[in-house]
């Protein structure tokens, strides 16, 4: 547990500090919102303890603006009614009164501990999906969560359990893909003794033991056609027939459901029911993958070498800058589950003081890059990327423009042949180029490249 302590160390904010210390906290003290955001940005922090002679809403609006999302408790003597009410109202999460009591700081920061296993992200591409799941997430409505494989899509389901009204109850994941279609009903809905060979004595199912809690059913676009018309009876009743069973069997539970497939092609395709998809996709969070939110890359790296050094024994090696700047190169085709096994790996052949690059390596040895690894696909695949991510910041009209001036000097200045490959008829092209030389950019004659204007 990270915690700063913003302002003056007076002796009650010192025996504050003193039970966090207590209770396995790391402590930092700052006394202004400069330095507060220096150690936030080079080291981050799990909890802001900020004296209400503070300005609290400007350390909320400054943590906004960076996308720092550590939250904050604001700390005052008992009898500052006023303050702590505007403290809440700034922003603060909590208001902890001064004296410190012990047994209210445990609590403060055994919740904020807890808080540590949901999710981790900076980027704005997935700061649209959070905020999505953060609005529905007190529902009961089922959920759809769709991404390439590795993007996390488990780790937002249990999120969504956590910020529930259900997040005290059950927590059950079955993984469709993974369970033989003749094996997956019963996993699914229990069987009755003697229901089939085997069946030795009754089991509950997944739906039984995820009532009144939130049932994930991961990769649902495998599942047999057969057993998706019983899923969604299931659904709309909020009834299940165990295998072999008599009675129907009532259940009270939210599901969430996954897929790395399009449902909707699925569903023209005829291999997932049209009225089960329906049912099913009343929200969608959709994931993005992880080189479409890079920001996420080096804040996932940091958590995940902190973690794998804390179960492997081992110290605590800080990624060297070399190392994140070749964590940023990669395409990680496998998404945040392919970065996790590199960090994981790294922290293990880490020898120095800091993870260099010589510990960042594919499971094959090789070291990590742009071609590590990669078939002529892949690689092609990247270029692509990079290509478009130079484009970055330049108008449509500036892009459109190099397409055009360059397309013809290909051709020598051929416009019939130009025209031909950019796929716009010979009358548009020539307007184009007509307003580029009217605006003294070089275009380039019949029979020749362009002459630069300079």
């Amino acid at each position: 547990m990270r915690l700063i302590i913003v302002g003056g160390l007076k002796g009650q904010i010192i025996a504050a500090a003193r039970i966090a210390i207590a209770h396995g906290a790391n402590v930092t003290h700052t006394e202004s919102l400069e330095q507060t955001l220096a150690v936030l940005r080079a080291k981050g922090a799990d909890l802001l303890m900020i004296d209400v002679a503070q300005p609290i809403a400007k350390y909320v609006a400054a943590l906004e603006a960076e996308r720092i999302r550590t939250p904050i408790v604001a700390c005052g003597t008992s009898t500052d009614a006023r303050a702590a009410v505007a403290a809440i109202q700034a922003g603060a999460r909590e208001y902890v009164p001064l004296p410190p009591d012990p047994e209210l700081i445990a609590a403060v920061l055994e919740a904020v501990a807890a808080d540590q296993s949901s999710l981790i992200w900076r980027d704005p591409a997935m700061e649209r999906v959070v905020q999505l799941a953060a609005q529905i997430a007190r529902s009961d409505a089922p959920v759809l969560v769709t991404g390439e494989s590795g993007t996390g899509k488990e780790v937002i389901a249990r999120h969504l359990h956590q910020k529930s009204l259900r997040k005290d109850k059950p927590f059950v994941a079955v993984n469709c893909a993974a369970i033989p279609d003749n094996l997956l009903e019963s996993e699914l809905f229990g069987h009755e003794k003697g229901a089939f060979t085997g069946a030795v004595a009754r089991r509950i199912g997944k739906f039984e033991e995820a009532s009144g809690g939130t049932l994930l059913l991961d990769e649902i676009s495998e599942m047999d056609v057969r057993l998706q018309a019983k899923l969604l009876r299931a659904l709309q009743e909020r009834m299940i027939d165990r295998v072999g069973g008599t009675q129907p069997v009532r259940v009270d539970l939210r599901i969430i459901a996954t897929s790395n497939r399009n449902l909707g092609d699925a569903v023209r395709e005829g291999s997932f029911r049209e009225d089960l998809f329906y049912r099913l996709n009343v929200v969608h969070l959709r994931l993005p993958a992880l080189r479409e939110r890079p920001a996420d890359i080096l804040a996932l790296a940091d958590h995940f070498t902190k973690k794998y050094a804390e179960i492997n024994g081992l110290p605590l090696r800080p990624l060297a800058s070399d190392a994140r700047k070749l964590l940023l190169t990669n395409s990680w085709r496998g998404n945040v589950r392919e970065l996790e096994n590199t960090i994981h790996r790294a922290v293990l052949l880490a020898q120095g003081p800091e993870i260099g690059t010589e510990a960042v390596m594919t499971p094959e040895g090789e070291t990590l890059g742009p071609a590590s690894g990669r078939d002529p696909a892949a690689r092609a695949a990247q270029t692509a990327e990079a290509v478009t991510r130079s484009l970055v910041g330049h108008t449509v009209a500036d892009v459109e423009r190099e397409l055009i001036l360059d397309t013809l000097d290909h051709c020598l200045g051929n416009r019939t042949h130009a025209a031909k490959i950019l796929g716009i008829s010979i009358r548009t092209l020539r307007n184009k180029l007509s307003e580029y030389g009217a605006a003294g950019i070089a275009v380039a004659e019949p029979g020749q490249a362009r002459v630069s204007a300079a």
